[in-house]
């Protein structure tokens, strides 16, 4: 019975708390998606471009922010990016420190890692859409933007959709290397509960089982968008 009423939502209870963590967890997971979708497209183009530095640039990207530690990204959005911001502000005539909020630099920190695992989503989506069509297009004079519109965008969104799956959990876990800049997700309130009421098992598996219950209703959302896509693109037979 202490368990859980350790767990519950009343007085003495960490059940709100936790609650208010897997939100946290989610907008950190979310925001740092965006943020990678967008530097993702921008990476994608580039190492697709005809222009060599634009690719070496997008090939440099991947290689550096595949290979360095996560952990490491993020202390140096959060502790680096408040020491640069002081010390320019200190350069200003300024006095004091300036942190970066923890939910900016941990959003924009997993956001950088999920950029480049975005990156070759989109590159592969891209490389995936049958160039039959594209030459189909220009053949009857279709615009770039309307060809960008009805063919590529949501054929390589298509394509996509199981990648993006994966980027999604990745991300995910990675939010839990936010809690070292106290942001309180589900990594952060877990390991608080379980300090304070040394009921280390019982908060630490409560904190797992909210990482599964979240991958697995995401699952299902991603599943349900690839049949709806893969609907939307099936060719539709006549009635005779």
């Amino acid at each position: 019975m202490s368990d859980l009423f350790l767990l519950g939502f009343g007085n003495g209870g960490w059940g709100g708390l936790l609650l208010q963590a897997a939100i946290m967890t989610l907008a950190v997971t979310l925001a740092s998606l965006i943020i990678g979708a967008v530097l993702g497209a921008l990476i994608a183009w580039a190492k697709l471009s005809r222009s060599l530095p634009a690719s070496l640039l997008g090939e440099c990207y991947t290689v550096v922010f595949r290979g360095v530690p996560e952990l490491l990204i993020i202390y140096l959005c959060y502790f680096g990016g408040s020491s640069l911001l002081s010390g320019i502000f200190h350069m200003s005539g300024g006095a004091g420190f300036v942190g970066i909020p923890p939910f900016v630099a941990g959003a924009f920190g997993v956001g950088l890692i999920c950029a480049a695992y975005q990156a070759e989503v989109y590159r592969g989506a891209y490389l995936a859409v049958s160039k039959g069509e594209i030459e189909a297009a220009v053949a009857i004079g279709m615009p770039r933007l309307l060809r960008l519109r009805r063919i590529l965008i949501p054929q390589v969104m298509r394509f996509s959709l199981p990648g993006l799956n994966n980027v999604w959990q990745m991300s995910l876990k990675d939010s839990a290397l936010v809690s070292v800049t106290g942001l309180a997700e589900i990594m952060r309130t877990t390991d608080v509960a379980a300090r304070t009421t040394r009921e280390y098992f019982l908060f630490y598996v409560a904190g797992a089982a909210l990482y599964l219950m979240l991958t697995a209703v995401s699952n299902q959302v991603v599943e349900k968008a690839e049949s709806a896509t893969d609907k939307a693109f099936t060719p539709r037979t006549e009635e005779a």
